[in-house]
């Protein structure tokens, strides 16, 4: 049975906007962990690419060969067709990628996972829309592990067009491992010094927020094994 997809405008009630700028920094930074550099003969797919900046920013540092952004919020697909110009970028309106069947060599998702229910049924789908070899970068941030996580749940959930989800790194890992991913991790520890606000938002005192800067941001790398 096919599961029908549900739709939104945007993502976050602040607007998708707000959060593609604050996502920025968090973008360029993951760039500076990724070892591919040459992608001009690479297919690219961004899972949960919301209003299409990651893949604008990549083609201006790493050149492609072609990508795709998929995300499930309607007006945020519609404005990162308006803003691609003539990038070899297409955005789609859906969350399944397996539709682009072994298409991709590299595939992101950046602040995504957090929001899938399910993995499983998401690692299959990635398996299906890399080549044979193809890679997958995700971001992932453990904030259930976290003291200030009563907090940040709060916050997303009030501002989220989807519950946030408690997975644990071995969740996800399992999932990857039972569709047939090599699966690796790195740490994303700052190389600068770690900006603080003078009015927290996230976290509840300055230790809690480098506890997350310096052991619980994460950067997956799974590797679709051939069958």
């Amino acid at each position: 049975m096919i599961k029908e997809e549900t739709y939104y405008e945007q993502w976050w009630q602040e607007g998708d906007q707000s959060m593609e700028d604050s996502h920025l920094p968090h973008w360029r930074r993951v760039l500076r962990f990724i070892p591919e550099k040459d992608l001009r003969d690479c297919s690219v797919l961004d899972f949960g690419c919301n209003q299409g900046g990651f893949l604008r920013l990549l083609y201006e540092l790493r050149p492609f060969k072609e990508a795709i952004g998929t995300d499930l919020a309607s007006r945020s697909i519609e404005l990162a067709n308006r803003r691609r110009g003539e990038l070899p970028i297409q955005y789609v309106l859906t969350s399944s990628p397996e539709q682009f069947e072994q298409r991709f060599d590299v595939a992101f998702s950046l602040a995504v996972m957090y929001l899938l229910p399910d993995l499983q049924d998401h690692a299959r789908k990635m398996k299906q829309a890399l080549k044979p070899g193809g890679v997958y970068y995700a971001t992932y941030a453990d904030y259930p592990n976290n003291p200030s996580f009563p907090l940040i749940k709060e916050r997303i959930n009030a501002h989220s067009a989807v519950p946030m989800q408690e997975h644990t790194l071995d969740d996800i890992t399992g999932a990857f491992f039972r569709e047939g991913f090599k699966v690796s991790i790195r740490r994303m520890i700052p190389e600068q010094f770690v900006e603080l606000s003078p009015v927290p938002v996230w976290y509840r005192n300055v230790a809690d927020h480098l506890q997350f800067a310096y052991e619980q941001a994460y950067l997956f790398q799974f590797t679709a094994i051939e069958d």
